[in-house]
């Protein structure tokens, strides 16, 4: 195995391990809102609903999308690029620096003395090794990006006039973009949370805290989601039989999510009174604008697939939509992740307009909306790139593609009843992060809705239960040598048509700072200026 697999399946393992837990902890949360009340018998181990929440939330958002993305995209580019990685030592220091940081931060948060959820608002306050221990593996995805740079200039210097490789150019956008967004929750964590965790400072401010959390909270949805679209474009639709529609739209809406992704993190603070409407207004519009790149990405993917299922016999309008390869499980994950990810692009726009806003905010709209993003667009497109990454890591096949096919089925059909239940209870005005069935203010027509979370989250457990056991199957028991891994897709439109300037980073660069500066630079210079770090921190879990 290659320095590279080597270190792909390392940042693999502590994925799936969290996913695990994610998974656990997010079932006994479906369970309670459905009127089954597990937290008395889990008790140390998980001491409340909140406890409980703060573990499903760090480790599936945080942990298990981190550490898969810098696992794979290190793994694609440096695929695309035919050469391994410019500095392996730099990636294994990266990996470890990250995995203590991860433990460190593990031991309040198992302990309940991080029990702020994966926000983290203050003035909730946790113990300082969660701050520290997060703000370690955040520092270790920019030492990726720094290793996936050095890697790209080697390339540049063997292959001066080449453009670059679709899938290398989209995983160097992808760290790039998070680079920058990351920037936001760097500076809360160095200037106010650790600080004052360490008693270095009296107090902290929820505005300032939640401004700058939100430059890097919006943001790192599209961390997660364009390592899915990376597989969507460049793997995807060879792997359904056909060719990329179009290689230079595919680099458009990449550099758009490069431009658009990070200035428009005040549309999650619309009920926030300390930000002026004109600055709430601006992060609208560009909320909106970002939408822009994702209908660019669902012409071009749904055209790419297209001509795989008309290859392979398709008719009609609608028809060739069956002819898809739906026995592969890798297919069938992601396209399927596709069609639940549309809902959830539409409710985005909901959330994005301030009238309607002001209706879902914090609602139970809002995590039925994530779960439509990052637990299907993103979870279940990563598991079936899972479904051929490790039998070709491991060198062994798949143990049961029938098995595989059943899990990822089940995950769509449990998603679908459980983000259902969550948006219409939204929309009936159930509150989220809340142990609902605790609560004083249980309404009649909420308890009609509320088992449906529970069937929903129950299918999906069982649905990752499948998943687990598949993959450690295929670890231990498969025989069968693994077959060869998706190779990249062909285009219609290929590179050669796409002008220079797509393939040149300064300009697009410049254009995004001076957007993020335009956006927030006056809001924050503001906030940091006169905001007194006053407010004491609060343990109310």
């Amino acid at each position: 195995m290659s320095a590279e697999n080597r270190l792909t399946a390392a940042y693999l393992t502590v994925a799936l391990v969290a996913l695990f837990g994610g998974v656990v902890t997010g079932l006994f949360q479906a369970l309670e809102h459905a009127g089954v009340n597990l937290y008395p018998r889990l008790a140390p181990v998980v001491q409340s609903y909140y406890h409980s929440l703060s573990l499903h939330g760090v480790l599936n958002v945080l942990v298990f999308t981190t550490f898969f993305i810098c696992g794979f995209l290190q793994f694609m580019t440096a695929r695309a690029l035919g050469m391994p990685l410019a500095s392996p030592g730099l990636g294994w220091a990266t990996f470890w620096l990250m995995t203590a940081g991860l433990l460190l931060a593990a031991i309040p948060l198992v302990g309940n003395a991080a029990t702020v959820l994966f926000t983290f608002y203050p003035p909730m306050k946790a113990h300082w090794a969660f701050y520290i221990g997060l703000t370690l593996v955040v520092a270790g995805t920019w030492l990726v990006t720094l290793n996936l740079a050095l890697t790209y200039r080697a390339w540049r210097a063997r292959n001066p006039e080449a453009r670059t490789p679709l899938a290398a150019f989209m995983s160097l956008v992808t760290f790039v973009m998070w680079t920058i967004a990351s920037l936001g929750i760097a500076a809360e964590m160095l200037f106010m949370l650790i600080p004052w965790s360490l008693g270095l400072i009296g107090g902290t401010d929820a505005l300032l805290a939640r401004a700058l959390f939100w430059f890097t909270g919006h943001p790192i949805v599209y961390f997660w989601l364009l390592p899915a679209y990376v597989s969507w474009y460049t793997l995807l639709p060879r792997q359904a039989g056909g060719r990329l529609f179009s290689d230079p739209l595919a680099r458009v809406s990449f550099i758009l999510f490069l431009i658009l992704s990070i200035p428009i993190g005040f549309h999650h603070q619309f009920t926030d009174p300390g930000i002026e409407e004109g600055w709430k207004l601006l992060h609208a519009f560009l909320t909106f604008a970002v939408f822009f790149p994702s209908l660019l990405t669902f012409f071009n993917v749904v055209a790419s697939l297209e001509t795989g299922a008309r290859a392979r016999g398709g008719r009609g309008w609608v028809a060739w939509f069956g002819k898809l390869p739906w026995g592969d499980p890798s297919v069938a994950a992601q396209v399927l992740a596709m069609l639940l990810f549309a809902f959830g692009g539409i409710g985005g726009l909901i959330n994005a307009s301030f009238n309607l806003n002001l209706v879902v905010h914090n609602t139970a709209w809002i995590p039925g909306h994530l779960h439509l993003t990052v637990g299907t667009a993103v979870t279940l497109s990563f598991m079936g790139i899972t479904y051929w990454l490790v039998p070709f890591l491991r060198g062994r096949s798949l143990w049961s593609r029938r098995l595989a096919l059943a899990q990822v089925w089940l995950w769509f059909v449990g998603m679908a009843i459980f983000s259902h239940a969550l948006h219409r209870l939204g929309l009936m005005g159930m509150p989220r992060r809340t142990m609902i069935g605790a609560s004083a203010y249980l309404q009649p027509s909420w308890e009609k809705v509320l088992p449906l979370v529970g069937i929903g989250g129950t299918i999906l457990s069982v649905s990752a239960l499948l998943y687990f056991l598949n993959l450690v199957l295929t670890l231990v028991a498969s025989r069968q040598p693994a077959p060869a891994a998706p190779e990249f897709a062909q285009a219609l439109s290929g590179p050669e048509h796409a002008p220079a300037i797509l393939d040149r980073w300064r300009p697009w660069l410049a254009l995004a700072v001076v957007l993020i500066l335009i956006a927030y630079g006056p809001t924050l210079v503001r906030l940091a200026v006169t905001t007194p770090l006053s407010t004491p921190g609060l343990r109310v879990w």
